[in-house]
């Protein structure tokens, strides 16, 4: 029989009776979980699941559905990568660097002190020899991840007193998320890693000091400036934190091509929305705080410095007794090292100008 002229006489329902619909007819629904790592009221950094989600039901003609389900709805928050290795449920969306504790090379993955930002980042993984290293290392979980996201260049921080001095670090109880808290140690501080949905009433009741989140969009909506009045920048220990889909191997395998290449499609969506929605979302927040009272202050220039030493000598310590680590590290610091070489005479310059100037 002659598929074509079968589809050109028939029509639809000729196509269907004669057993040669398209390949998207004949495939079985799907549905599959999805457990992010993020509370729903923050619809930037949760919401880019159900860009995602809504993008793959799109694409598959409603036969590729993605229930996305918030923090501990099904899982923990911080219960998901375990969750995904042992394949109860298919997918996650999350900060990678929650799980440094398994494995400090996790954090690779998503920010490291003083590492790169997020054009860089995602340079680095499409472009460089980022998402072929991370899949590497993410495979000894049973996982395969895809960019989900990236919210830019953080903050840094809820404070309940200023910092002036390296000297107000220490015995500083502070929310920091994922891999930073080593540093902080080093500074004498005392990290403490509470999920998203926790971190204002730990704030409040004072069991914290300080607690950073991400930007001025979530922080506001978080209420964090009704608890603390000093808000610092920059978060330098997230330059450009990645978000990523963590998709259980064998699900993923079982997939069609057709169906793989909807999931890569979608998560590129996703991917490219969430910081978009930061970086126009984020200005107006900045001022409704400062309108309220937030008190605006840099990080001192001696602090930096520090914490720029401290996370070099952990780098180092790290390179030699973690072979992950090692591996991606070097490639990571040689992509950054002619990223910078790069921005110094192009994106610095030109925004470094017009930042000066009067619109």
């Amino acid at each position: 029989m002659d598929r074509r002229s079968v589809i050109k006489n028939a029509g639809l329902a000729g196509v269907l009776a004669a057993g040669v619909a398209p390949a998207v007819h004949a495939q079985a629904a799907i549905r599959w979980r999805l457990s992010s790592s993020f509370p729903k009221a923050l619809d930037t950094i949760h919401g880019a699941a159900d860009v995602f989600a809504n993008s793959v039901k799109a694409m598959s003609g409603g036969k590729f559905e993605i229930s996305v389900h918030a923090a501990g709805e099904i899982t923990p928050p911080f219960g998901v990568v375990d969750a995904v290795q042992q394949g109860s449920i298919e997918m996650a969306h999350t900060a990678p660097y929650y799980f440094f504790g398994k494995n400090e090379t996790f954090a690779l993955g998503c920010s490291i002190p003083f590492g790169l930002n997020s054009r860089q980042m995602t340079a680095w993984m499409l472009e460089g020899n980022g998402l072929k290293l991370m899949r590497e290392f993410y495979a000894q979980y049973n996982i395969i991840n895809f960019l989900g996201g990236n919210t830019g260049a953080q903050m840094g921080g809820w404070y309940r007193k200023e910092i002036k001095t390296v000297a107000d670090m220490k015995g500083l109880k502070m929310r920091i998320g994922g891999f930073a808290g080593r540093i902080l140690e080093r500074m004498g501080s005392v990290p403490q890693n509470i999920p998203g949905g926790e971190i204002y009433t730990s704030l409040e009741k004072g069991t914290i000091d300080a607690a950073e989140w991400i930007g001025p969009y979530d922080d506001q909506k978080l209420g964090f400036n009704k608890v603390a009045p000093f808000y610092y920048y920059p978060g330098w220990w997230e330059g450009g934190p990645q978000l990523d889909f963590f998709i259980n191997q064998k699900a993923y395998d079982a997939l069609s091509a057709e169906n793989k290449a909807i999931v890569t499609a979608a998560t590129a969506v996703a991917h490219t929305t969430m910081q978009a929605k930061y970086d126009a979302k984020n200005p107006g927040a900045l001022k409704e705080l400062v309108g309220k009272g937030t008190k605006l202050r840099a990080f001192p220039e001696a602090v930096l410095k520090e914490a720029f030493k401290q996370s070099m000598e952990v780098y180092d310590e790290l390179n030699g007794k973690n072979a992950d680590w090692k591996k991606i590290y070097g490639d990571y610091r040689k992509f950054q090292a002619d990223q910078n070489l790069w921005f110094r005479f192009t994106e610095m310059s030109f925004d470094k100008f017009m930042q000066a100037q009067k619109l």
